[in-house]
């Protein structure tokens, strides 16, 4: 049974996902920092028939993620899809002249190095079959900057270079990587969750382009 890994898993966008790849007969690995919030949401997919468990870790430590990526390998197979979502918090959408350096950090940390720390975890076992994907959400500021989201518009850009990057190089060896890009809140878009999702089934299950934007740039706003 393949498995995909969302990292960043929720009620929304991730369980819309996972929904999306258990019909296609994949094992969920659900990751978050709260272990009881992801043990309830497995326990929905796993009364609708799917095979889905929990595993708690802080994307900002970066042991830690590749420790929960590992053990969830390891109880359910091999990752051979893995999301990077997981969602900004608040604080990194302060204007930039309020920015700090550690704050800054801290962001670098939960979008850049967070899916560094997660593609070692996942990608040999993908190199080694020959096939795999790493689908990276972002928002708008992954694209374009704005001054009043300081944090993610350091982050998430360093996020997408490491994931183009990662593309290029992978592409070769079947390895799929991809960025969907959402530039706005998704119950505000004109697309359903299951929408979404399917179109994140999509970009992943072929060769492609590294980005795609959900909607134009200038009709959304985060």
């Amino acid at each position: 049974m393949p498995t995909l890994a969302i990292v960043g898993a929720g009620p929304g966008l991730g369980a819309a996902v996972a929904r999306r790849f258990g019909r296609e007969g994949y094992a969920i690995a659900l990751i978050s920092r709260a272990q009881a919030k992801l043990d309830a949401l497995a326990a929905e997919l796993q009364r609708e028939g799917l095979t889905a468990r929990g595993y708690a870790a802080d994307v900002r430590d970066g042991a830690q993620l590749e420790v929960a990526l590992r053990s969830a390998a390891a109880d359910l197979g091999p990752v051979t899809a893995l999301q990077y979502s997981p969602l900004p918090a608040r604080a990194y959408l302060h204007p930039v002249l309020d920015l700090e350096p550690e704050l800054a950090l801290d962001a670098l940390r939960f979008s850049a190095l967070g899916l560094i720390h997660a593609a070692r975890a996942v990608l040999p076992a993908m190199r080694a079959a020959g096939d795999g994907s790493i689908v990276l959400i972002n928002g708008g500021t992954s694209v374009q900057a704005r001054a009043g989201f300081s944090g993610t518009s350091v982050a998430f850009p360093a996020e997408s270079a490491y994931g183009e990057m990662l593309h290029e190089a992978l592409a070769p060896e079947g390895v799929r990587v991809v960025q969907l890009v959402i530039p706005g809140a998704i119950p505000k878009l004109r697309y359903t969750l299951e929408e979404v999702a399917d179109r994140i089934w999509d970009i992943q299950a072929a060769p492609g382009e590294f980005r795609t934007m959900l909607i134009p740039l200038d009709e959304g706003r985060e």
